[in-house]
């Protein structure tokens, strides 16, 4: 959209936003008149921006400080209409001559399909989004019964469903469906598989639209992966596929479930390296109380066909499949930086496919009922769940420095740190209560 339409459609002001290392959406607005110099010049903002933590303390770096200043400059092309006399767009951090940021989630997400582009492949990413209704002060709700995957939750948020498909109809959001999941209170959406970037902006646009929703009919929308621990946590699955000219790589190839080469290389890089960037796919401090098994949150670093358990779900082409063969990575929470956690996953398959990563063997059964003490022998292992482990393991990592940047690494390990040091002495259960509305809209 440009000034006249948005103009023509009653826009007095435009909301621009941003996820930052710690998965928090930070904005800027303004009236319709300044759109323009929005998108050409941008917006001053401190660097200490990419890692405002979730209490709103800053974890400065060797090379973020208080001195300097960016730029954010909004994306035109990616222009909604919310109603309301309001649209909102994604922005970009750059320099105050314009040239890229070192460490802008977007760009670095944007770089990783530019190297996919450079090697004759194209991604598709889908998303999944869960998130908890809760009272406005972030308590839980009153309820009565509530049937995991019912028509009961569906029914008693009518409203609230009905106006959520309306408002994401008029933002342009191709919304799939909407389920009552297995928590009370809980509610998923899946949007459909598009280019990388602009499937990422759809999930920070759809948590905008959902935000404005629960405002409306007096509630609020969660987004925190462990919202009331010892219940069902949230999850931000995202599902990926790869072509070359248009040729699949999850399906056609000679491979194990139809795998080609390049597919099988790709999906073994992704499981071998999920340790390297599971501070990147959600390493909050309430991060780690969601993976366990039996959750289907993907506990278990292992692939398998349509099994749940598995931090990487496949799921072959057929008529029930219309979208083609794909991988689900379950580990993927609210709490993460969406740009970063999609870059992350596919500079990981495009490291596979070049470096000719083995596909290790898949999981076939549900590895959760696997006795522990038997796990090590059929080669199950279990994600960390420690926070410090998996921030100190990404800072290691010379692979995820190589494909991502030392910026990106930095910046998710100090607000990762500060989080842990911050809450180390608190309940969890005050915890999750602090945190219940920080990655909310």
């Amino acid at each position: 959209m440009i000034g006249s339409e948005l103009e023509a459609a009653g826009v007095r002001r435009v909301l621009g936003t941003m996820v930052n290392a710690s998965g928090l959406l930070l904005a800027k607005a303004v009236p319709l008149g300044r759109v323009d110099a929005f998108a050409r010049h941008g917006l001053g903002a401190a660097p200490v921006w990419d890692v405002f933590t979730v209490d709103g303390a800053i974890a400065f770096t060797d090379a973020i400080s208080a001195v300097g200043d960016r730029r954010l400059r909004l994306d035109t092309d990616g222009l909604a209409d919310l109603g309301d006399g309001l649209a909102w767009g994604p922005l970009d951090l750059v320099t105050q001559d314009g040239g890229p940021v070192s460490g802008c989630p977007r760009t670095t997400l944007r770089s990783v399909t530019d190297r996919l582009a450079a090697a004759g492949l194209q991604a598709l990413v889908g998303h999944e989004l869960e998130l908890v209704l809760v009272a406005p002060d972030g308590s839980a709700l009153e309820t009565g019964s509530w049937v995991p995957y019912g028509a009961t939750g569906l029914l008693d948020h009518a409203g609230f469903v009905d106006d959520l498909m309306s408002s994401c109809a008029r933002a342009g959001i191709p919304l799939e469906q909407v389920h009552a999941e297995y928590g009370r209170q809980q509610l998923e959406l899946s949007l459909p598989p598009a280019d990388p970037v602009r499937a990422a902006d759809g999930v920070v646009l759809a948590r905008v639209v959902i935000g404005q929703v629960a405002r409306r009919h007096g509630v609020r929308a969660s987004f925190s992966p462990a919202p009331f621990p010892g219940t069902v946590g949230s999850g931000a699955h995202q599902h990926l596929s790869l072509t070359r000219d248009g040729v699949p790589l999850f399906s056609g190839g000679d491979g194990p479930r139809g795998l080609t080469g390049d597919g099988a290389a790709a999906l073994g890089a992704l499981v071998d390296g999920l340790p390297e960037v599971q501070a990147l796919l959600g390493g909050s401090v309430l991060s780690g109380t969601r993976l366990a098994p039996g959750g289907w949150s993907g506990a278990f670093r292992c692939w398998g066909t349509e099994n749940r358990e598995a931090a990487v779900r496949y799921l072959a082409a057929g008529t029930g499949n219309p979208h083609g063969a794909n991988v689900e990575v379950k580990v993927v929470d609210p709490s993460s930086c969406v740009y970063l956690a999609s870059a992350a996953l596919l500079a990981l398959a495009l490291d596979g496919i070049e470096q000719g990563t083995e596909l290790p063997p898949e999981v076939v059964d549900d590895p959760s009922v696997v006795a522990e003490a038997d796990r090590a022998a059929a080669g199950l292992e279990i994600l960390p769940t420690d926070l410090a482990a998996v921030v100190d393991t990404l800072d290691r990592s010379e692979r995820v420095r190589r494909l991502l940047g030392d910026a990106v690494v930095d910046a998710t390990v100090a607000v990762r740190r500060l989080e842990r040091e911050t809450f180390a002495d608190v309940e969890l259960d005050e915890v999750a209560r602090r945190l219940r509305l920080a990655w909310s809209a």
